[in-house]
């Protein structure tokens, strides 16, 4: 709190150094006003949609360099491993191929508006209980083809920065670790840019320096002690030859380097003008706005990541031929004294339109449900609203919805960063129940009135099993985290001004002892003693655990449905012949099925990443309205391989199909995407057997496969 940012490096004017400015959050420019509310990662992954989600990261890195800073602490990509996980809403979900998508086409739009990309927290950090002194027990394969993966894609995408996680992996803390910060991320991924610590994760001097850490944040080693592992510390170590002067260098050229990478060394680079923790000051806040027309890709995005859970007999979309609705649920309403009553969104008492934490940003407004949906009976003239808020008012909920033509009933669930406690809640969830009373409320509801909609604010996966199988709730709409425009985003789904496309990034199970990765919760969340947390289920996280398992989700991972339907037909799948090139004996090596690394950056060479194989098929949408898609491809590998049933591979979002028309979908799969990693080699290879043995399936979600084939042989 030393600066007007978050984390501030001070200028070396002598040297031509204007400084650095960090400011969190992957949703915004947190602890600044005039600024956009954009949706959540979660909401982000759940539109399928890469083009929106470069938008999103440009608009997002405009904002941040208006207001004049040099470094934007996200995206997150942590996996969504555990369900009940404080932070999963910042990320992408449960799925790395996905969360590695929505990463690579974020960390584009950031840097494209000039700001530094952080992509963080690396690795391991998928709860919040005891963060700081959980070890993170993962096996070399399963770092690879999951947690890794993302922060991989990252640097693919030129990311400037990388910022290291609390926890410890294999008993070694994450921001002096050395198998993952030097040998992974900097020789085998070939980074080029900075690794900096979460704020106060940096435990040590030589160990961190010498593990890879580039950068400790905030400076100090417990906030405001004036203390650092660095700084007079890093120096004596130098000048009594422990660490090499060239190390520092090294240090140093890398943070320089991602400076002038964004061209930050401009003269015309904005100044910091806003001031993050004094806001109401006015001699250091400027008030720049910097919204622009923002709110047109927040409504856009939020309305394309609603995900249709459930639609019997055609009761969505509203046709406004309904003469009484009732809103039900707090969570139709705005907050009570504004939508930023509490610090970092710590609280919630309405609509909840994103988690709590540093990964929050204040919101310039936000469009409750209960705002948008009198907003269109009032243009509609025909239709009257009632409303009740109270949740835990059951009979006066039943009376209510009596005899009304349509209930909406409106149940959320939060969750955050573990700094703050809610009702127990230690950033993550205690359980997988909804908020405020939430399934009591759909089910007094739903006693009463035959035309049950339940509408879905949440963080992650709930257990629905309470009610939805009752038949009176006719319709379930998932209308997640989805920023300030929420209440238009879900009007625009519910009276078929858009037709849905979102799709789950997560798999919704029957019970919470269904998911493969429990919370672990032992311990006292201020004792230093290391809880171990085993990653048993190596690569089976999310659907692939159900799969191999054959456990029956709720509604499995990719699931959605429109107001339309859709046919696959013709799928064609053909190889694409390899570039004679400098990488000839890479290639000829990997396919006569040896592993292939050992230089710096092997992971992300050319050859490994360009297209092999060429997927084609037909779309066509077969039902009544028009109506878009997100096809997905999924690789099924032969047992031998050890891989899940299914790996998603490969998706796309095709959009706005009128009845009856068609059209030609491609997709495409590299060496890498059909590799597997092997650890005694240290290298990723093609499976064993013939690659005409790996099934490819086509369809609308991981359970939903329309068509089958299979890899040519190269």
């Amino acid at each position: 709190m030393n600066g007007k940012c978050v984390g501030n490096i001070a200028a070396n004017e002598d040297k031509g150094f204007s400084g650095l400015c960090l400011e969190d959050s992957p949703i915004g420019v947190r602890y600044a006003d005039f600024v956009t509310a954009f949706p959540t990662g979660i909401h982000a992954a759940s539109t399928w949609n890469r083009g929106l989600i470069r938008l999103r990261g440009l608009l997002m890195g405009r904002e941040h360099v208006g207001k004049g800073v040099n470094v934007a602490l996200g995206p997150m990509m942590n996996m969504g491993r555990i369900a009940q996980g404080g932070r999963n809403w910042e990320g992408f979900g449960g799925d790395p191929f996905l969360a590695g998508e929505a990463a690579y086409e974020t960390i584009l739009g950031l840097q494209q508006a000039g700001v530094q990309a952080c992509a963080k927290h690396y690795i391991g950090n998928e709860q919040e209980h005891k963060r700081t002194t959980t070890s993170s027990f993962i096996d070399d394969r399963t770092q690879h083809e999951i947690y890794t993966h993302p922060f991989m894609r990252s640097v693919m995408a030129g990311v400037a920065s990388f910022m290291c996680s609390y926890n410890l992996i294999n008993q070694t803390f994450a921001c002096e670790n050395d198998k993952t910060q030097n040998d992974i991320l900097k020789r085998e991924f070939g980074f080029r840019g900075y690794i900096m610590s979460d704020w106060s994760a940096t435990k040590s001097t030589f160990g961190s320096v010498k593990g890879g850490l580039d950068m400790t944040m905030p400076g100090d080693i417990d906030f405001g002690d004036g203390l650092s592992y660095f700084g007079g510390n890093l120096t004596t170590y130098v000048t009594n030859g422990t660490i090499p002067e060239s190390r520092v260098d090294d240090m140093a050229t890398r943070i320089l380097a991602s400076w002038f990478l964004l061209r930050q060394d401009s003269p015309s680079y904005p100044a910091v003008n806003f001031n993050a923790f004094h806001i109401d000051d006015d001699a250091t806040n400027e008030r720049v706005n910097v919204q622009e027309d923002h709110y047109k890709l927040v409504r856009e995005m939020g309305t394309k990541g609603i995900v249709l859970l459930k639609n019997e007999n055609s009761t969505l979309p509203l046709t406004n031929t309904e003469r009484t609705i009732l809103i039900a649920g707090l969570d139709a309403a705005p907050q009570s004294e504004g939508p930023n009553q509490y610090t970092d969104r710590g609280g919630n008492d309405g609509i909840l339109a994103m988690g709590w934490g540093s990964g929050t940003t204040d919101f310039p407004y936000l469009i409750s449900p209960y705002e948008a949906i009198q907003a269109r009976a009032r243009k509609n003239q025909s239709t009257m609203v009632d409303l009740t808020f109270q949740n835990f008012d059951l009979n006066h909920a039943r009376t209510a919805a009596a005899r009304k033509d349509v209930a909406l009933v409106f149940i959320n669930a939060d969750s955050g960063e573990g700094y703050i406690t809610i009702d127990g809640n230690e950033g993550d969830r205690k359980n997988l129940t909804s908020w405020h009373g939430g399934d009591a409320l759909v089910q007094a509801v739903a006693s009463v009135n035959p035309n049950t909609v339940v509408i879905i604010h949440s963080v992650g996966p709930l257990i629905l099993e309470s009610w939805i199988e009752n038949p009176n709730v006719k319709a379930v709409v998932w209308a997640g985290l989805s920023g300030q425009e929420a209440g238009n985003s879900l009007v625009d789904v519910l009276y078929g001004d858009y037709n849905p496309t979102g799709r789950l990034p997560f798999t919704i199970a029957k019970r919470p002892e269904d998911y493969s990765a429990q919370l672990m919760t032992a311990g006292s969340p201020t004792s230093t003693t290391i809880l171990s947390v085993p990653y048993n289920e190596g690569l089976l996280i999310d659907y692939r655990w159900f799969d191999a398992k054959n456990i029956a989700p709720r509604f499995e991972f990719g699931f959605g449905l429109s107001y339309t339907t859709f046919e696959y037909s013709d799928l064609s799948i053909t190889s694409i012949p390899s570039e004679s090139d400098d990488d000839s004996d890479a290639i000829s090596r990997w396919e006569s099925g040896e592993a292939t690394l050992i230089a710096e950056g092997s992971s992300t060479a050319l050859w490994l990443h360009r297209p092999i194989f060429k997927v084609s098929f037909t779309l066509t949408n077969s039902g009544p309205v028009s109506g878009g898609e997100i096809p997905q491809l999924y690789l099924a590998h032969p047992s031998e391989a050890g891989e899940p049933p299914l790996l998603l591979k490969g998706f796309t979002n095709v959009d706005d199909l009128e009845k009856g028309e068609s059209r030609v979908v491609t997709l495409y799969l590299s060496r890498y995407d059909v590799s597997i990693w092997d650890t005694e080699a240290q290298g990723w290879k093609r499976p064993p057997g013939e690659l005409s043995e790996v099934g490819v399936i086509v369809g609308a979600s991981s359970r939903d496969g329309r068509l089958n084939g299979n890899l040519p042989s190269l």
